[in-house]
């Protein structure tokens, strides 16, 4: 029988970020993804998993993206 590679069963890590942003929901995410890729190697799926606002006076101060990525765990 042949000895399966290292990549041929990979496993992924999950972990859960929020990104903020003045201006929208979806630079908020980007944030979020952005900030991740600066110490997290080889993402490789993101989801948006909820959105709010944070607001300050009775007005959006902020949209808020809560993002889940995962990235391809290295053993």
């Amino acid at each position: 029988m042949a000895k399966k590679s290292k990549t041929e069963n990979p496993v992924y890590k999950i972990v859960e970020v929020v990104g903020s942003s003045p201006i929208s929901w979806e630079d908020a995410a980007r944030a979020a993804v952005e900030s991740a890729a600066k110490s997290l190697r080889d993402l490789r799926v993101a989801e948006i998993t909820k959105l709010d606002m944070k607001l300050e006076n009775g007005k959006v101060a902020a949209y808020r993206a809560r993002v889940s990525m995962s990235f391809k765990f290295e053993s």
